[in-house]
């Protein structure tokens, strides 16, 4: 499903792939050392694994929040992740300047749920000819993907991915309608993110909450119903993270998490 993806290791087609890493690129020994542990229970499970970290924050909830170290230095940060394991890596962008900017550095580009519909963005990520993972906006129906993964293929671009991340439902919470899932996988390679879907966004402190005990329940439905991947944010301190603590899990967990799932997909797989 991902054998497109440069430096991938792994491309067994009965097993899902893995987009982690941490919000944001916090520093070079941070990124280092959380890509290797993903990496290696990757390995181990063989599941094909696309290191994912944002070289900036442009979406925050209030001016005061962490926004980055700063685009060349993050984006150097993520391009050797890359080179010193060996496996393929993705960051979003959110402006038109940064598609060719990050390009130089990544192998897929992702676009925000907010920004899937900004036409310019996605073509000048399309136009790019990297994989652009398009995720899904919190107001938009699982059907209405097909116009942003169509936008990509007619700028000559047949590598999209849809990523769901939750709807919207009410003012402060979201959720995750698993019948989406196989309306998206006829569009387009779909993913599901554990870790956004739990968001509390626009609580009255200005942080977005989360509720990350429930990563493993998203996790076990969207094996289930045959989604192509799992995005997960992770790190070794989540409760310190400068981004999206509330919503992360623990990297510590993600090896029994990764191997219950691995043992869901096998028994889907002989159904």
């Amino acid at each position: 499903m991902i054998k497109n993806v440069p430096k991938i290791k792994h491309t067994e087609s009965d097993q899902f792939f893995l987009i982690a890493g941490p919000c944001v690129i916090e520093n070079e020994s941070m990124a280092l050392n959380i890509a290797e542990k993903i990496n290696t229970i990757c390995d181990n499970l063989k599941i094909p694994y696309v290191f994912k970290g944002s070289f900036k924050k442009a979406n925050r909830s209030r001016i005061d929040s962490f926004t980055g170290i700063g685009d060349e230095k993050a984006l150097k940060i993520i391009s050797k992740v890359g080179d010193t394991f060996n496996i393929p890596t993705l960051t979003d962008i959110h402006e038109v300047n940064d598609a060719e900017k990050a390009s130089n550095h990544v192998d897929v580009l992702q676009i925000p749920a907010f920004l899937v519909r900004q036409t310019d963005l996605v073509i000048a990520a399309a136009n790019t000819g990297k994989i652009i993972n398009l995720k899904k906006g919190q107001f938009m129906s699982p059907d209405s993907m097909k116009f942003a993964v169509q936008k990509v293929k007619d700028s000559g671009n047949s590598n999209a991915w849809i990523t769901d991340r939750g709807t919207q439902f009410g003012y402060q919470d979201l959720i995750v309608d698993y019948r989406g899932i196989p309306i998206m996988r006829k569009i387009a390679p779909t993913v599901l993110d554990v870790t956004h879907s739990l968001q509390r966004p626009n609580q009255n402190s200005g942080v977005t909450g989360g509720n990350p005990q429930a990563i493993t329940t998203l996790a076990k439905a969207g094996i289930a119903v045959g989604v192509d991947g799992l995005f997960i944010e992770t790190h070794f301190d989540p409760k310190n993270a400068k981004s999206d603590g509330a919503n992360m899990l623990d990297i510590e967990n993600l090896e029994q998490l990764l191997i219950k799932l691995s043992h869901i997909r096998k028994v889907i797989n002989q159904l």
